[in-house]
């Protein structure tokens, strides 16, 4: 987490650099400046670094009327202090954004995009109508739309406003994973520039170890301006939603459990997503939460229906389903990622533990009652994607280590400010996530660096596996690619700067 002020923040990837103090052990490349430059300001840095970028390029500082909307942070429990902002118009400005920051002793972090922006978001179907480029800036909405338009999908988060680097970066889960894997396992080429602003291409040819990297902790590695990735032909979805008071909750789970089973031991791979929460609808009751709990599934309903019997058995207060193109079931047009103050905590599991599950349900009602404030917006989340397309990818063939794993479980609860409820929110996500994992007590905590908080408890092993040869092999990647840790702000495979 990122808590130093004066920063220079690059968007189309995005790029969030950071102003360093002096220090007496200098870097390599930074031997011509000795000293850092306190008191930079945004007329200093168009000056000198405007005159090298591409036409469009923007460069600007807090009194800009652009500022609150390029820093924008979804959470803002910990926010940066911005002192200028450069937004790219082209993939060849990063280089030279980059060296510029080298060459002056600015710190750099990379941010992916949260927010809507113009430039850097380019989506190119190729020739062979079986890849597409992507630029690095383009958010998943976006990518979804502009692919479907043209008649073809690709794997992508499920949130429609976070950048799709964001979501390749560390893994990407989405509904198509049962079919085709994660994001990252869909990405053939990626252009990048490295720590010292050198631009590569880095593929199954070029640089493979390096690819194995940036499939799963790319962040610690380079800054990605450009992906190509594997596109496939559309097809409507059908979606079905239930609602189920708790006396519901241990039926629904065991239900669960066994469609998650119910195919060679996986959710059957069409079946995208079966995601849902624990959370209050003030339409059936202030004081206790339901079960909310959708399913999507990559065909028709027919067959969709065939599959969801057991579910339709459970008497559900409201029921809703719809077939639809696949921007409309992925929510694509719900770009607008608000920034609030959020608690969070998440754990992986293989399976959903019932007995947890109510106690975690009686722990919200109890929560809810003593602190109404967080009520309006706290909901326990349970994605459970189909696994197969994930799963047929060899574990150690790439950074990302939690093939394994079936279910991604998330707290969320959003701070009113001035409630003085920070704390008490923190608790409640700290003892959500020791519940879940008390859960599965035969089995270490794993961590989904996408949904990362910083806390202690994150180990890297958690974060990037237990096996000690992969953090042994990422660290040596690190010598390699980054010897001076300049990729550091997020879940940093190695600590501090040489």
């Amino acid at each position: 987490m990122v808590t130093t002020k004066s920063l220079i923040v690059a968007y189309g990837l995005a790029l969030l650099p950071v102003l360093v103090s002096s220090s007496p052990i200098v870097p390599r490349y930074f031997e011509r400046n000795l000293f850092s430059r306190d008191n930079i300001t945004a007329s200093t840095v168009k000056n000198e670094l405007g005159q090298q970028l591409s036409k469009g390029s923007l460069i600007f500082g807090p009194d800009s009327a652009l500022y609150p909307n390029a820093t924008e942070r979804w959470n803002t429990r910990i926010t940066p202090d911005a002192q200028v902002v450069v937004q790219p118009a082209a993939e060849s400005d990063l280089a030279q954004i980059i060296k510029y920051c080298n060459d002056n002793s600015f710190e750099f972090l990379v941010r992916n995009r949260e927010i809507d922006v113009e430039l850097l978001t380019g989506v190119t179907v190729q020739p062979d109508k079986k890849t597409a480029t992507l630029q690095a800036g383009t958010f998943i909405g976006e990518v979804i739309n502009k692919l479907w338009d043209q008649g073809f999908v690709t794997t992508t988060g499920s949130a429609a406003c976070v950048g799709l680097m964001g979501a390749a970066l560390g893994g990407g889960h989405g509904r198509y994973e049962g079919l085709y894997g994660l994001v990252q396992d869909n990405i053939v080429h990626y252009n990048v520039v490295l720590a010292d602003g050198t631009e590569i291409g880095v593929n199954e040819t070029s640089h493979p170890d390096l690819l194995y990297a940036l499939k799963g902790a790319g962040h610690n590695f380079a800054i990605v301006t450009s992906v190509v990735g594997k596109i496939y032909p559309r097809e409507n979805w059908y979606q079905k939603s239930y609602t189920w008071t708790q006396d519901k909750l241990e039926t629904v789970f065991e239900a669960l459990n066994t469609f998650h089973k119910s195919a060679n031991g996986t959710t059957p791979p069409r079946m995208g997503a079966s995601y849902g929460s624990i959370i209050i609808n003030t339409s059936i009751s202030t004081t206790e939460a339901v079960l909310e709990w959708g399913f999507d599934y990559a065909g028709p309903a027919a067959d969709a229906e065939k599959l969801l019997r057991p579910f339709n058995a459970i008497k559900a207060v409201q029921v809703d389903s719809s077939e639809a193109s696949y921007p409309i079931i992925s929510g694509a047009e719900d770009t607008d990622c608000p920034g609030a103050k959020r608690a969070i905590s998440s754990v992986m599991t293989l399976e959903y533990n019932v007995t947890t599950q109510r106690t975690l349900y009686n722990l919200f009602n109890k929560k809810i009652a003593e602190y109404p404030g967080l009520a309006p917006s706290a909901y326990l989340w349970h994605e459970g994607y189909a696994t197969a397309g994930m799963q047929a990818i060899p574990s150690d063939s790439t950074a990302y280590p939690h093939r394994e794993e079936n279910h991604l479980m998330v707290f969320f609860s959003e701070v009113p400010e001035g409630s003085g409820l920070t704390d008490a929110a923190e608790a409640w996500a700290e003892e959500n996530r020791s519940l879940w994992n008390a859960g599965q007590p035969n089995r270490q905590p794993q961590t989904y660096v996408n949904y990362a908080q910083g806390k202690d408890y994150e180990t890297l092993q958690s974060v990037y596996g237990y096996e000690p040869w992969r953090l042994d092999k990422l660290r040596s990647l690190k010598a390699k690619y980054d010897p001076q840790n300049r990729f550091r702000y997020f879940e940093p495979i190695v600590s501090g700067s040489a």
